[in-house]
């Protein structure tokens, strides 16, 4: 049996992808930064870049 391809999304923090898990499950559609880490440089990367 083969698997189907996980979704895929793009961090905006690192820019790397990253896959669906489990515990997504009911929020994958608000689900935008890859791991803890990179939510919490969202506002130090966001003012290094205005």
């Amino acid at each position: 049996m083969t698997q189907r391809p996980l979704p895929e999304k793009i961090c905006p923090i690192c820019l790397r992808p990253f896959t669906w898990r489990r515990k997504w499950v009911d929020c994958w559609h608000q689900v935008i930064y890859c791991s803890e880490r990179c939510r919490r440089q969202k506002k130090s990367r966001r003012a290094a870049t205005e």
